[in-house]
């Protein structure tokens, strides 16, 4: 019988995280096009409006920065449920504000919250879910981001109809509903067991493994003890080479690791991606489409819909090739999307818009481009999108990862900010140029990707060093590595009785048969 509370509800209820990221998204994209946003908040274009959208990513750089010491100190599951009270503040400024000013401020509020969730919840998830499918679980994260999209562009939708300051009022001000129901669902929610580990908190460790991972809470289980020994080693070696997680951080074995944890972050934004959800609408009405928010719907419904083949076979796939087929296949969109506007575009002859290049009377056109928008976004939800997400946390040691990952997700909230507060003004000013960047940016990440780049599926995250360390050029893994069979030989030594752990997690590795009856271990 399969029991209601296991990793992937657990991962599931903790990716409400994500679908916060994704209600701000979406909260803004679909109110950019209603008369009531403009009115009130009076018709804010280029630099203007930038600052507003990216101002939720300004607050999620510094929540994402402050996401190590909370999660480190106060546990993941307390720091995410932090964040969640942050974001209850936000919207309700966002929902009262008064003026552009306010706005801004319950926007960055609401980011710190994002900032927090967006590292922790995948380094939560990676660490409560066994190896073969911590690709799927983490993957959880982007789906739960593309569902929150999608639920309030069409409260937004909705609500665009409504001929008062509702229209925008009601979509932010129900964005906190979510995350109360974060922050009262955790409270049932176990700790990650690495966490508690890292505080000597060993017994609750190997319980909460082995409610993890089994269906009787038996912490006898092998596959549980071997878990747990290499959770054990893992953390006894980190200790014993004394030196600071701050220094180790930068240090020459871990800079290659988070060079590339900080990248992968980093391209998922310069993808060009966000352009499309935050400024959908944008490009479409320079495109000639005239129901945008319409269209725009039918996107963000694409988003969610191929975000489910990557979570079923990430781990069948593995991360680098999806990676790199990704960015080709974006690249390509973008190109094609750019070479359409500068060929059929014109000056936009309507001063006072947030374009400046126009396509009119070409249907075909707008149809391809239009098109291209969905296929772009579809690449991303399949690829970038769950992999984002899930290579930072995984690549990087327990001693460091919260460090690391609240490094590289404050890159892609960097990024993020930059973007927002850009691309309308670049619309405006190099209009179709912005495509044709976006599309050379793919093709650098396909090029850092394909170098620096190793496959990690199926492995423990206690055997990255090994995958980091074999000696060979990284990109030699495009081959695949073969799934790790380390834990199950472990688990084999627990059930021949050559290694033994007591209940009070006292450890003993044992070389022949005949020393099972005399030894007892003490490093626990």
């Amino acid at each position: 019988m399969v029991r209601l509370l296991n990793v992937y509800t657990i991962s599931a209820f903790a990716a409400l995280g994500g679908a916060l990221f994704g209600f701000d998204i979406s909260s803004m994209s679909g109110v950019l096009g209603t008369d009531q946003y403009k009115t009130y908040y009076g018709n804010p274009l280029g630099t203007r409006q930038g600052g507003i959208t990216s101002a939720m990513a300004a607050g999620s750089l510094f929540g994402a920065l402050s996401s190590s010491f909370l999660g480190d100190r106060l546990s993941r599951k307390v720091a995410i449920q932090i964040g969640a009270v942050l974001w209850c503040i936000g919207a309700v400024i966002q929902a009262a504000s008064i003026n552009v000013a306010m706005l801004v401020v319950g926007r960055v509020i609401a980011g710190l919250c994002v900032g927090l969730t967006s590292s922790l919840v995948p380094i939560y998830q990676s660490e409560i879910a066994p190896r073969t499918i911590r690709g799927r679980v983490v993957s959880l994260q982007q789906f739960a981001i593309t569902w929150g999209i999608m639920i309030q562009y069409f409260i937004q939708y909705g609500c665009s109809f409504l001929n008062s300051q509702a229209a925008f009022r009601i979509p932010w001000a129900v964005q906190a509903i979510p995350a109360l129901i974060l922050f009262i669902g955790l409270f049932w929610f176990p700790r990650s067991p690495r966490w508690l580990a890292s505080k000597d908190r060993w017994d609750e460790a190997l319980r909460v493994l082995a409610f993890l991972r089994t269906n009787n809470n038996d912490i006898n289980d092998p596959l549980v003890l071997a878990e747990y020994k290499e959770i054990e080693d893992q953390i006894r070696f980190e200790r014993e080479e004394e030196v600071s997680s701050l220094r180790e951080l930068f240090s020459k074995k871990m800079r290659r690791r988070m060079f590339l944890g900080i990248s992968v972050q980093t391209w998922s934004q310069l993808c060009g991606v966000n352009v499309l959800m935050y400024y959908i609408v944008y490009v479409l009405d320079s495109a000639g489409q005239t129901n945008t928010l319409l269209a725009s719907s039918i996107q963000y419904i694409i988003n969610m819909l191929m975000t489910i083949p990557s979570i079923l076979w990430m781990d069948r796939w593995g991360r680098r090739p999806v990676l790199l087929l990704g960015a080709v296949f974006m690249g390509l969109w973008h190109f094609v999307m750019g070479g359409l506007l500068k060929t059929f575009g014109q000056p936009n002859p309507i001063p006072n818009q947030p374009f400046t290049w126009v396509v009119r009377d070409h249907p075909a056109v707008t149809r391809t481009i239009l098109a291209c928008s969905y296929l772009n976004v579809a690449s991303f939800a399949i690829s970038w999108g769950p992999v984002s997400w899930t290579y930072p946390p995984e690549i990087m040691p327990m001693r460091i990862r919260a460090k690391a990952v609240s490094l590289a997700t404050a890159s892609n909230w960097a990024a993020n900010f930059a973007l927002g507060l850009a691309v309308p003004p670049l619309l405006r000013s190099i209009k179709w140029r912005v495509f044709i960047i976006f599309g050379a940016f793919n093709v650098c990440a396909f090029i850092h990707i394909f170098l620096t780049a190793p496959e990690t599926k199926q492995r423990t995250l206690e055997e990255m060093d090994e995958i980091f360390e074999h000696g060979e050029p990284l990109w030699k893994s495009f081959k695949g590595i073969k799934a790790s069979n380390r834990l199950e030989n472990l688990a084999k030594d627990i059930e021949m009785g050559m290694l033994k752990i007591h209940r009070s997690v006292h450890v003993e590795m044992y070389h022949d048969s005949t020393a099972s009856g005399s030894s007892e271990g003490s490093n626990g």
